[in-house]
């Protein structure tokens, strides 16, 4: 990998951790990632300790500036929150005058969450003050590792559930320790992906036509109650593909499977018209109640072929199927990734010899996947672990029906496909993963 130089200068970094840095290994790899694969100067700011690993204190282009821990056990006696307060403001001006005065400007800080206060408003006010960019690094949540001492309905908690939250979305990007986490950013702390969707197709269709979704604080997925966002027990599910909108993949298929599951749950249920405004759709079999949802299509990617498979999509009478075509930043991209439930691969390999990238991405973000059956896709695809796979539509279609059946809380099959997904996801080394995943964003945040 060439080494990053801009201005004549070599691109630095600045990771930070209110803590030891010893006993921070995430941190350790992050330094030693960002200064062999993304050829920077990385000034590693933390408290001492444990002595870091001796690959960062023999790299040259690792730098360790130590902080003095702050003790504050005489006044911890007279009050818990006078001292959590005094702490913290002591934390603060000591990280302000590393960040900005002990340290070389850096172009882009990464820090370590937990502890939220006051590091992340530090880094805030530093990145700006500097003309820096900053990354959340979320290995946990502060306010649940406090909630343990004091309670989650504790007023202390809450204060701090909103500085993490506030100052955590102010952030320029950030990166998650688990799949688990990132789903949980996505659909609890009301990060979205923005206005890239795009406008129906046609007419009206069974996700554009719920009023509601005018309101800021709903959409089709999730309601929010008192400042809490919750997933809606009604809402559609979400299948993802990514396609090069190229011959190799006959979206065709996945059109056909998209129309047979709009079909086939019609005759199941037996149902008219006017069942449609309920928006959910329930099949009685031997006293049970299982619901089938409505399936929201997104399709990522550019082509040749897009337009002409938009125009397919205008024209078929769907009732229970909608979709979506967009073109993602690469930011974006795993955010939509982490928030699906289903991911679909057409990729059927010119070759028979390679493996479709997008499936890999999928099982990153712990999504399960249907993929065009091919070859060798076996070596990638691990059938009824952590996906399953088709040749025809009709197939396709079968297993949408399947997995969606009882969706969200009864779709067994899903459920134990998306925990294979994330067994895939999370068995990868961490200097691929990095590379593939983090360095993008490293330098997608620098610009």
């Amino acid at each position: 990998m060439a080494t990053a130089v801009e201005a004549g200068r070599r691109r630095r970094a600045a990771a930070v951790v209110l803590g030891d840095i010893g006993r921070s290994p995430r941190m350790q790899y992050h330094s030693l990632s960002l200064a062999n694969q993304g050829g920077m100067e990385v000034d590693i700011v933390a408290n001492g300790g444990s002595d870091p690993h001796l690959l960062l204190r023999e790299n040259p282009l690792i730098h360790i500036h130590e902080m003095k821990s702050v003790q504050l056990t005489g006044i911890s006696k007279i009050s818990g929150a006078l001292s959590m307060l005094l702490k913290a403001a002591i934390q603060f001006i000591i990280l302000i005058w590393y960040l900005c005065f002990k340290i070389p400007r850096p172009d882009v800080f990464i820090v370590q969450n937990p502890p939220s206060v006051p590091t992340l408003a530090a880094v805030k006010l530093a990145s700006g003050l500097r003309g820096a960019k900053s990354i959340v690094d979320w290995h946990n949540f502060g306010y649940t590792l406090l909630g343990l001492s004091h309670g989650r309905s504790h007023i202390i908690v809450k204060i701090y559930f909103w500085f993490e939250k506030h100052f955590g979305r102010m952030a320029d990007g950030a990166f998650c320790v688990t799949k688990a986490m990132k789903h949980e950013l996505d659909k609890k702390w009301g990060i979205k992906l923005g206005n890239s969707i795009c406008s129906a197709m046609g007419n009206d269709d069974c996700i554009s036509i719920e009023k509601e979704v005018e309101d800021r604080n709903t959409t089709v997925f999730t309601g929010r109650v008192d400042g809490e966002i919750f997933l809606k027990p009604n809402r559609p599910a979400l299948v993802v593909s990514s396609t090069s909108w190229t011959p190799d993949e006959d979206f065709s298929i996945l059109l056909e499977a998209a129309l047979m599951y709009d079909r086939r749950v019609a005759a199941t249920l037996g149902e008219d018209d006017s069942m449609d405004e309920g928006k959910l759709w329930i099949d009685i079999k031997n006293g049970k109640q299982f619901v089938y949802p409505r399936l929201l299509f997104i399709i990522t990617g550019k082509g040749p072929d897009r337009k002409k498979y938009e125009e397919q999509i205008k024209r078929l009478k769907l009732r229970r199927v909608s979709f979506r075509t967009m073109w993602l930043a690469s930011e974006d991209y795993p955010l939509l990734l982490g928030s699906a439930d289903l991911g679909v691969s057409l990729h059927t390999s010119s070759s028979g010899l390679d493996l479709p990238m997008k499936v890999v991405d999928m099982f990153g973000c712990g999504l399960p996947v249907c993929a065009a059956s091919f070859s060798c896709i076996d070596e990638l695809v691990k059938v009824n672990n952590n996906g399953l796979l088709f040749s025809t539509s009709s197939e396709l279609a079968d297993e949408l029906t399947m997995l969606f059946k009882g969706f969200p809380e009864e779709c067994d099959e899903l459920k134990s496909l998306k925990v294979g997904a994330l067994n895939t996801g999370s068995s990868s080394k961490w200097s691929t993963e990095w590379e593939r995943y983090a360095l993008p964003l490293v330098n997608q945040v620098i610009g």
